[in-house]
């Protein structure tokens, strides 16, 4: 459900606007009206990106307490935080600590590059090549083929193999200093330290290294809560900024009006607080042109799925909530494209397991997976499917098995649904329309969802072995007559009766092609709940079959194995499409038919964090 808002307008006088504010902000209710430009705003742009420096060193900082088993969202310990001018310098401490780890990881990699080109060559010496230099001798370091190799160079330039690797021999010459070399080989390129002295910068760089990440690590256990203070700062600096920002100035600055949205069910309490401080306000009368911010109120299981209406886009004031009438399909398309009982069992509990290990901030989401996973077991096992195996064969369950859904009825199931789904989703914009423009205008949409029903009764039932009865029949018929002549002739009213028909035609054409593509598209809850039922039973087949021949006293561990290997990568594939599809069929199939518009502003009420 959209809640309901109310306009209203603050007018305050000038010198009295900051402590008006602060009472307005305590309040916490107003979204305040945009109607100016921040992207233009010197003080909130410099606030935004002082935002994302903090948010970013926060993110590193809360992966580093992840990876020693603690989170910086789990409550700290109540204590004295630092000043904002020293949590500014903490700030600046960290982003300087990463700048030097970071050029100590780039260093430490280098180094192991040179450390690998000199490492064919053996542990020698800089030194001892110097020494052979001055008593007039040069060593030149080659490399080439093992083909390309010629043990002539061994006589006439005191050739030496150092190393052979992967059919390329490396190789040194000892000449006399001036000595024409006449070698088809590669001279090799060497580091400019020696490989002792290489190693050394290894380990040193290694342990500036853990120093600076146990520095980052001391910081992240002792100042993760201040940080995470001076960001709470700056949005709350910035959100007051925006208000400044919103005002209009009236009567040469002497009076500063400010407009703003208050949810209906929060304007008695915040009407209270302003008039015992003496403040004025005014409510306003809301009209088309008004950008008005959506709230969402829904219960305690469809608030779960509000996420994914965000994911698209909210609502817009002048048209329904989607979430609490998709949520139901959602859930059941979820557990049609899983469709195994035993991996909406597994999830219930890894999600029932998760939600008393993690912290609350991911609960709703855990919450969603574990009705996801009821879904998944009913369809599972009403359709006799449990970890691939079909518990439909099993004999003391042969008695039930009537009662099981067969794969083919899954898919004459599917289409069904998806036939009632586009026509709910018709239902819905008709309602809309009649909302919005009155009567008159949904008429030719409710027309067309009684056209397509009528007819479906009178073509598909009879196929389905189901009759009726002569009255019903002609019943039917009179609806589809007076459907199809509202639907051609009534489609837009106070048009010519021929710009209706032609209209009509042509809404004919994209309702009956669209109606099609639209039942056909759901096939795929059929499909892909076949596929993962299908791989399911494949790795159990391979499980059974490859160790058939061992002993059955060692046969149950690569059994084991298999299954646990093989059915994981099993549902992670199937839950990517179980989520990616339905989301298909409601962004795309249901959000077209029932006309869905969005482009609605989340509500931001003016608060202090």
């Amino acid at each position: 459900m959209i809640v309901k808002m109310n306009k209203y307008a603050f007018p305050v006088y000038h010198k009295e606007y900051d402590a008006f504010l602060e009472r307005l902000r305590s309040t916490g209710v107003v979204h305040v009206k945009q109607t100016k430009p921040v992207a233009d705003h010197p003080v909130i742009v410099k606030l935004t990106a002082e935002n994302k420096r903090v948010t970013a060193q926060l993110e590193y900082l809360d992966g580093l307490l992840k990876a020693e088993g603690k989170s910086g969202a789990e409550p700290a310990p109540v204590k004295e935080l630092p000043s904002v001018s020293e949590s500014e310098k903490i700030l600046v401490q960290v982003e300087d600590i990463r700048d030097k780890l970071g050029k100590s990881k780039t260093s430490l990699l280098s180094l192991e590059k040179e450390r690998e080109a000199i490492s064919v060559w053996g542990d020698f010496g800089y030194d001892t090549l110097a020494k052979l230099r001055e008593a007039g001798y040069v060593v030149t370091f080659f490399t080439c083929p093992e083909s390309h190799y010629d043990e002539a160079w061994e006589n006439d330039c005191n050739a030496c193999i150092i190393n052979e690797i992967q059919s390329a021999v490396y190789f040194i010459t000892i000449t006399p200093s001036g000595a024409n070399l006449s070698i088809n080989a590669d001279r090799a390129k060497l580091p400019v330290k020696d490989y002792e002295h290489i190693m050394a910068d290894i380990e040193a760089e290694k342990k500036q290294k853990e120093e600076l990440e146990g520095k980052l690590q001391d910081i992240a256990r002792n100042y993760y809560d201040s940080l995470n203070s001076l960001k709470t700062n700056i949005e709350n600096e910035t959100a007051w900024n925006n208000v400044l920002l919103q005002t209009d100035s009236r009567a040469d600055d002497k009076l500063m009006l400010l407009e703003g949205w208050i949810p209906d069910d929060r304007t008695a309490e915040m009407e209270k607080t302003l008039a015992c401080a003496g403040d004025y306000f005014l409510k306003l009368e809301v009209t088309d042109e008004d950008n008005i911010p959506i709230k969402l109120k829904n219960n305690r299981l469809t608030r779960l799925l509000e996420p994914i209406t965000k994911l698209y886009s909210l609502p817009n004031y002048n048209e329904f909530d989607p979430t609490p009438l998709f949520a139901p399909f959602f859930m059941l398309f979820f557990g049609m494209c899983l469709c195994d009982g035993g991996y909406g069992l597994l999830l219930i509990l890894i999600t029932w397991y998760l939600k008393r290990k993690l912290s609350d901030d991911v609960r709703p989401v855990l919450s969603l997976l574990q009705c996801f996973g009821v879904a998944t077991l009913i369809v599972g096992t009403v359709t006799g499917s449990f970890f691939g195996a079909s518990i439909v064969n099993i004999e003391y369950l042969s008695s039930l098995k009537k009662y099981f859904i067969s794969s083919d009825s899954l898919m004459i199931i599917s289409l069904v649904i998806g036939f009632f789904h586009v026509i709910f989703g018709k239902l819905v914009a008709a309602s809309k329309i009649k909302i919005q423009r009155g009567w008159k205008y949904s008429l030719s949409a409710f027309a067309w969802i009684f056209l397509i029903l009528a007819f479906a009764c009178v073509m598909v039932l009879p196929m389905a072995d189901i009759h009726l009865s002569k009255t019903v029949e002609y019943i039917l018929y009179g609806i589809i007559v007076v459907s199809a002549l509202v639907a051609l002739f009534y489609n837009t009213p106070g048009k010519n009766v021929f710009l209706n028909f032609g209209s009509g035609i042509w809404i004919t054409y994209n309702t009956v092609s669209g109606l099609v593509g639209d039942v056909l598209s759901y096939i795929r809850l059929y499909a892909i709940g076949l596929t993962g039922g299908l791989l399911g039973g494949v790795f159990n087949s391979i499980a059974i079959d490859m160790t058939a021949s061992l002993n059955p006293f060692v046969r149950w561990l690569p059994m084991l194995i298999i299954l646990l290997v093989g059915h994981a990568l099993n549902i992670t594939l199937s839950m990517i499409g179980s989520l990616v599809h339905p989301l298909r069929l409601i962004y795309v199939e249901y959000y077209k038919n029932s006309e869905f518009e969005g482009g609605g502003n989340d509500y931001k009420p003016f608060k202090k964090l």
